[in-house]
């Protein structure tokens, strides 16, 4: 342990059994992030390890996700909709039956968090076209949510090809409108309060995974926050300390909670109590698919730069900040007001929904190079030791999608056959 610095924290090497940086330490950068947290610091004392991750990746004037394109083999990270369109358009099949499930409302809206490139959309926009006749008679709208706006041009760029000029409003709640190449309307919000209410299908891939966690550390005191601080022997760089007392965040944990270092995100939890309102009320459905757990790891908070680890206070602003979703939290935090599903693993999921079936029909009809460049995208998915048990797949559903009609029936009506839901159990089509 460090000399203490100051008597506002109780110093703690970041390392030990219970917690890591995230990799390797690389080369501190001093960049215009690591200047800003200093000054910040300097200013108000440690901060929580959810303003650090706030701070580093939506800061609106130097941000890891505001000003960048960090996906695809030159950026970060790698997604899965930019390993195979098979896995968007397995989840526009799942978002169609869903809607069959539910009686084929005349009009829905598909609401993406965190979009990405927008790859995903319009691999789901492509099977709601290629399955125009189910859905000729819905009034279909996108409506996605993105802090980003470079990412928002790269989206709108991928999903309307500017056919039709975007009419862009900078201060208002709808930033962007447009028309989809397939002819649907399309918006774009910074905040998923700002998305109109009514019946709507969510979705949320590797979205709730870089929303701001507070880590907690158990002592014989009782449960102490995480801090970061700057480090006293080295003055551009951070370090992580141990708060002395009681923090606000404290009241996220569990009071029977058993392992001895958490971390917990209420950010996550306002938006799950937001979406299972929207869907209590006005029906739909929300998938979410996410690395996660059910309330058993400790530390996952880590750093990708250049797909590979990177340390967590190391240059920030330079790399992606992330932390694996507690799927038992979020059940919580639905509190009832609807049914979930899962968490299931992506493998079982995606076998489910049949990509099996859909692998065959598009290697009949691929060359060499596209065969194999299919069967990499399966195994990527698919594979036990790459995404197939890391990531889950998790639904929030109304009551009664589960349970038949939540109210009483007429005399001359039957209880209705509640259909499994797909991916959760095998996809079926009536």
């Amino acid at each position: 342990c460090h000399d203490v610095r100051t008597p506002k924290v109780l110093p703690c090497l970041w390392g030990g059994k219970y917690f890591s940086s995230g990799g390797e330490p690389a080369q501190n950068q001093v960049t215009p992030m690591l200047r800003h947290l200093i000054y910040k610091i300097k200013a108000t004392g440690p901060i929580t390890v959810a303003e650090y991750m706030k701070e580093v990746l939506t800061n609106p004037a130097k941000g890891y996700y505001v000003y960048r394109d960090m996906l695809g083999e030159k950026g970060d990270f790698i997604t899965s909709p930019e390993i195979s369109q098979i896995f968007g358009e397995l989840l526009g099949i799942w978002f169609i039956s869903e809607w069959m499930a539910t009686g084929k409302n005349a009009a829905f809206q598909l609401v993406e968090l965190g979009p990405g490139r927008g790859t995903l959309t319009g691999d789901i926009l492509r099977v709601f076209s290629q399955l125009g006749s189910v859905l000729k008679n819905c009034d279909i709208s996108i409506h996605l949510v993105e802090v980003s706006e470079k990412l928002s041009e790269i989206q709108a760029l991928t999903l309307t090809e500017e056919k039709i000029p975007l009419e862009r409003n900078a201060g208002s709640p709808v930033c962007m409108r447009g028309v989809t190449k397939s002819g649907i309307p399309i918006s774009w919000y910074r905040d998923l309060q700002d998305v109109p209410k009514g019946y709507s299908f969510y979705l949320a891939h590797e979205f709730f995974d870089v929303l701001p966690v507070h880590k907690f550390q158990k002592t014989p005191q009782g449960w102490r926050e995480v801090l970061i601080d700057i480090d006293p022997q080295v003055s551009d760089k951070l370090r992580f300390v141990l708060a002395p007392g009681v923090t606000p965040a404290e009241v996220f944990i569990q009071r029977d909670e058993m392992r001895d270092h958490v971390e917990v995100c209420p950010e996550a939890g306002v938006i799950i109590q937001e979406l299972s309102q929207r869907i209590a009320l006005a029906g739909g459905a929300a998938l979410i698919a996410d690395y996660g757990h059910e309330g058993t790891k400790t530390d996952t908070f880590r750093g990708f730069c250049g797909h590979k680890l990177h340390d967590v206070l190391t240059a920030p602003g330079t790399a992606d900040l992330t932390a694996d979703v507690d799927f038992s939290y979020l059940r919580r935090m639905a509190g009832g007001q609807v049914a979930s599903l899962g968490p299931i693993k992506q493998q079982m999921f995606l076998k489910n929904m049949g990509i099996d079936v859909r692998l065959k029909v598009l290697l009949d009809k691929s060359d060499e190079p596209a065969r194999q460049q299919l069967l990499h995208g399966y195994d990527m998915l698919m594979n036990p030791q790459k995404m197939g048990e890391r990531f889950n797949f998790f639904a929030l559903l109304p009551h009664q999608r589960l349970h038949g009609r939540s109210h009483p029936m007429d005399a001359c009506q039957s209880k209705p056959s509640v259909s499994p839901v797909a991916g959760f159990g095998e996809l079926t089509w009536r």
